[in-house]
């Protein structure tokens, strides 16, 4: 009898499963390694003095450690229900990262459909980075930290998500994608403020990749914890936490172009991307307008199926703005950046990355210019490294 009782239910959700076509997955990624920075700031009696750091970590990887759910449901005629709600996660803590919020890397829901494209709502990354970043050397190479440009100007690893946001984005046409984002500020009594909107389109033909995007936010430090772009995360944190654009805090807003593209010649791929970063009128600063120039150029080899190597170097410049009769924010950074990395499984590798900064000239506070790799924190001088060597794995 039992048997006949355990037959028959399999057989009841074997049938649901088949009629509904819907499905729900639990996924993640588990990212952790000793990392070495030769120059941390160290704030001692009031002077930044420069300290060698080595931690364990899970969050500063070529992908940050993270967990969740996303699933389907077919409405027929080619429709589908979808969702996906992720967090990261701090292993060595326990802790959420983005700020402290729980599902801080995206939380959406919405419907797709084979002939018309994808509408989602909820908190979603902007189109410059879901159409510019995987041709940048970040995107086809990895690292989030040590190939990101300097504290993330360009967002182009994604450091800030957007809130409030409903997307567009387009099936593929014989190659050729693209896609619209609008953020809705939700602030009382003032219809546009807080909200942004970004678009952009990618094109891939042969061995060539081509991507390019725009976005541009109000208002981007809201006025609570939670609200705005840059204080988009539950603990309100700002991701202007170096010199090098700190005074720009009070910009009305934030506007990003990027476009790149790479090229694939054997075992090897070429990239090549510009962004163009722009702080409009900084109250701070008697309504300034400073801008940002980076480009980029890298290279991945694979030398066999299971082990590749990138290089990438980058240069990030700013003319600076006249304030009170004096230039501030006159400031340019080179970097360079490694890794190599060896895959033990599909799901499994180890790898090994390392970046080298060196800055010059004014930053925004008009102080001498400091190295920050990735937004890791300054350094107490024009100098930083960073290292590490970790194990990754795919569930």
């Amino acid at each position: 009898m039992k048997k006949i009782f355990l037959a028959a239910a399999i057989g009841c959700l074997w049938s649901f499963g088949a009629s509904a076509q819907s499905s729900a997955t639990l996924y993640g990624l588990l990212d952790e390694g000793f990392q070495f920075n030769t120059n941390a700031k160290n704030v001692v009696k009031g002077v930044n003095v420069g300290g060698r750091q080595l931690t364990v970590d899970s969050i500063n990887g070529l992908n940050g450690s993270r967990w969740g759910f996303r699933g389907t449901e077919d409405l027929g005629d080619g429709l589908r229900a979808i969702f996906d709600i992720q967090g990261g996660i701090n292993l060595n803590t326990g802790a959420f990262a983005q700020g402290g919020t729980p599902f801080g890397r995206t939380t959406y829901v919405g419907l797709s459909s084979r002939t018309f494209g994808t509408v989602t709502f909820g908190r979603q990354y902007d189109l410059v980075v879901v159409y510019v970043q995987p041709v940048t050397s970040t995107g086809y190479i990895g690292g989030s930290t040590t190939f990101g440009h300097p504290v993330d100007v360009d967002n182009l690893v994604n450091t800030l998500r957007v809130n409030n946001s409903i997307r567009y984005s387009s099936p593929d046409f014989n190659g050729l994608s693209f896609g619209a984002e609008a953020s809705l500020g939700g602030q009382p009594g003032n219809v546009t403020g807080g909200s942004g909107y970004s678009f952009g389109a990618t094109y891939a033909h042969g061995p060539v990749t081509i991507g390019a995007g725009f976005n541009f936010f109000k208002n981007p430090t809201g006025p609570t914890a939670g609200t705005g772009l840059f204080t988009g995360n539950v603990n309100g944190a700002n991701s202007l936490s170096g010199v090098m654009n700190s005074n720009y805090v009070s910009a009305s807003s934030y506007q990003v172009a990027a476009v790149g593209g790479t090229y694939a010649i054997g075992p090897a791929l070429v990239g090549l991307t510009y962004s163009n970063t722009q702080y409009g009128n900084v109250a701070a600063l008697g309504g300034v307008s400073p801008k940002f120039n980076d480009i980029e150029a890298g290279l991945r080899w694979q030398f066999t199926s299971e082990f590749y190597a990138g290089l990438a170097y980058n240069y990030t410049t700013s003319r600076g703005v006249e304030v009170r009769g004096e230039t501030v924010g006159d400031q340019h950074y080179h970097q360079v950046a490694l890794l190599m990395d060896y895959f033990i499984s599909k799901r499994t590798d180890v790898y090994f990355t390392a970046a080298v900064q060196k800055a010059s000239g004014t930053s925004s506070t008009g102080s001498a210019a400091v190295a920050n790799i990735g937004g890791l924190g300054d350094s107490s001088n024009d100098k930083q490294a960073v290292m590490r060597i970790a194990l990754r794995h795919k569930f």
